[in-house]
C-alpha cells in the first residue's frame, strides 16, 4: 500500500501527484493531514476519456475567430479534448442557406474554414444541427443576441435535403472513414420552449427526418439525441425511436448542478449551488438506469452539456471552487457515461453578447485575456493521470498509473461552502 498523508486544511483545493514509487509517503503526520490509502498493485479498471472526450463551445460561428482557435489549440494541448460540440452551426451568420426562385442554394464556406480548422486540430466536430436557416424558417422567433431560429422547417424535406446535402459534403471532404467517428446530434434542448418553438411531438418529428437524412449517407454515421435540457425525455425518445424504426446510435441530454431553472439567456437570474451531494452525479446515474430499463439498454450516454450553473454570468465559473467542483463531479460520473462535456471551453461566448469584463462570470476555461481559470487546471490535471485506476479508498482523489509504470494522484477537497441566500448575479 501506498500512504499519501496530504493536508487539506482549506475547502475547495485540489492538487497533483506525478511519478510516486510504491513505498512513498507523502507529507508528515500532523492532526491536519488527510490520508488517501491507494494500492498500486491493484487496478480499478481504465479511467477512460469520459473528462476529455468532449468540450463545448458557444456558437460556431465564433470559431472563424483567431482567439478563440488560440485558445482551442491550448486546450486540447493541455487538457487534451478529443471532440467539440456548439450550437449555430446552420444559423444565417454562417450563410449557409437560401433559396432563388424557390430553390435550395448551399453555401458551406464558412464551416469549412471551421471544420477544416478542427481537423487539423484533430479536434473532432460533435456536430450539432440546428438553428434554422431563416431561408427555411416557419416563423421569426429566435434565441440569443446572435438570433438563433428556433421554429421547426417550413419544408421537412428541404430541411431533410440540406442535412444530406451538408453530411455528404463533410463525407467527401474529409473521407467517410473520418466522418464515421464523428457524432450527429439533432437540435438543442428542445424541451425549452426558448429553444424549440414546436412541442415534444415535433421535435420527434424533426429527430427522424433528421436522422434518415444522416443515414442516407452512411448506415454507420452515428446519429443521436434528445439533447434535452434537465435530463429530460430519454425514455419517451428511446420508445419512440423504437417504435418508428428511426435510427438511434446514442443518447444525448444536458444537466447542471442547480436545483431551479433551466435556461438564462441574457445571464440575469441568480443562480446557488446546488447543497444535494449527488447533483449532476445523481442525474447522470438516474439516466444511465433509464437506458438500462428501456428496449435499448447498450445505448451509449453522452452528456453533451454540464456545468456548475447554467447562467453566463455565475461567479462560481470563476472562483477557485470550480477546480474541486469539477473533480467531485466527475469522479462520481464517469462510470455511468461515455461522455461529460464541459460547457465550455472559452469566454469567447456570446449568447448575450459580447461582455465588456475580463472576469463576468462566463462559462469559459478561460478568459477573453487568455488566463486560465481554477476550472482549466481540474482538466489539465486530469489530463496527466495515466489510463488504468488503481484502489483508492478515498473518494475525492484519483490514483492512476501510466504505461511505464509510474504512479500519479490527484486529490481534492470539494466543501460546498456557498451561502444558501447568494445571488450569483454579475
Amino acid at each position: 500500500m501506498t500512504l499519501l498523508n496530504v493536508n487539506l486544511g482549506l475547502a475547495n483545493v485540489c492538487g497533483l501527484l506525478v511519478a510516486l514509487t510504491p513505498l512513498l509517503a507523502v507529507g508528515a503526520q500532523h492532526s491536519g493531514a488527510r490520508p488517501i490509502h491507494a494500492d498500486v498493485k491493484a487496478t480499478d479498471g481504465p479511467l477512460g476519456s469520459v473528462s476529455r472526450f468532449c468540450v463545448g463551445a458557444g456558437r460556431a460561428n465564433e470559431g472563424l475567430r483567431a482567439d478563440w482557435q488560440r485558445q482551442l489549440r491550448e486546450a486540447k494541448r493541455e487538457c487534451g479534448f478529443e471532440y467539440i460540440r456548439m450550437h449555430g452551426l446552420l444559423c444565417d451568420d454562417m450563410g449557409v442557406y437560401h433559396e432563388e426562385h424557390g430553390k435550395p442554394v448551399y453555401n458551406w464556406q464558412y464551416i469549412d474554414e471551421l471544420y477544416d480548422f478542427l481537423v487539423d486540430l484533430k479536434v473532432r466536430p460533435f456536430v450539432e444541427l440546428g438553428f434554422m436557416p431563416g431561408g427555411l424558417a416557419s416563423g421569426n422567433k429566435t434565441i440569443f443576441w446572435w438570433r438563433g431560429n428556433v421554429t421547426p422547417p417550413r419544408d421537412y424535406a428541404k430541411w431533410g435535403d440540406l442535412i444530406t446535402a451538408l453530411v455528404n459534403h463533410w463525407s467527401e471532404r474529409y473521407g467517410s472513414a473520418e466522418v464515421k467517428k464523428w457524432y450527429f446530434e439533432v437540435w438543442n434542448e428542445p424541451n425549452l420552449s426558448g429553444f424549440w418553438a414546436g412541442d415534444q411531438k415535433a421535435y420527434f418529428h424533426l429527430y427522424s427526418v433528421t436522422a434518415e437524412a444522416v443515414k442516407k449517407v452512411s448506415p454507420e454515421f452515428r446519429v443521436g439525441g434528445p439533447a434535452t435540457a434537465g435530463n429530460a425525455w430519454v425514455p419517451e425518445f428511446i420508445n419512440y425511436c423504437a417504435v418508428t424504426h428511426s435510427p438511434l446510435d446514442f443518447i444525448a441530454t444536458h444537466t447542471y448542478g442547480v436545483d431551479v431553472g433551466f435556461l438564462d439567456e441574457f445571464g440575469g437570474r441568480g443562480t446557488v449551488l446546488s447543497k444535494n451531494p449527488e447533483s449532476v452525479s445523481g442525474d447522470v446515474k438516474r439516466v444511465r438506469s433509464e437506458i438500462q430499463a428501456s428496449v435499448m439498454p447498450s445505448l451509449p450516454l453522452f452528456y453533451t452539456e454540464w456545468s456548475s450553473s447554467y447562467t453566463p454570468a455565475d461567479p462560481v465559473h470563476d472562483s477557485y471552487v470550480s477546480a474541486a467542483y469539477i473533480l467531485d463531479k466527475l469522479k462520481n460520473s464517469i462510470d455511468y457515461a461515455n461522455s461529460m462535456s464541459y460547457w465550455t471551453f472559452t469566454d469567447i461566448f456570446e449568447e448575450a453578447g459580447p461582455r465588456a469584463t475580463p472576469f463576468h462570470g462566463g462559462f469559459g476555461l478561460i478568459n477573453y485575456q487568455d488566463i486560465k481559470k481554477p476550472a482549466f487546471r481540474a482538466y489539465e490535471y486530469l489530463n496527466k493521470l495515466g489510463p488504468i485506476k488503481l484502489k483508492c479508498d478515498d473518494p475525492q482523489a484519483l490514483v492512476t498509473r501510466d504505461s511505464s509504470g509510474g504512479v500519479q494522484a490527484l486529490f481534492w477537497d470539494f466543501t460546498n461552502n456557498v451561502p444558501d441566500h447568494q445571488n450569483n448575479q454579475a
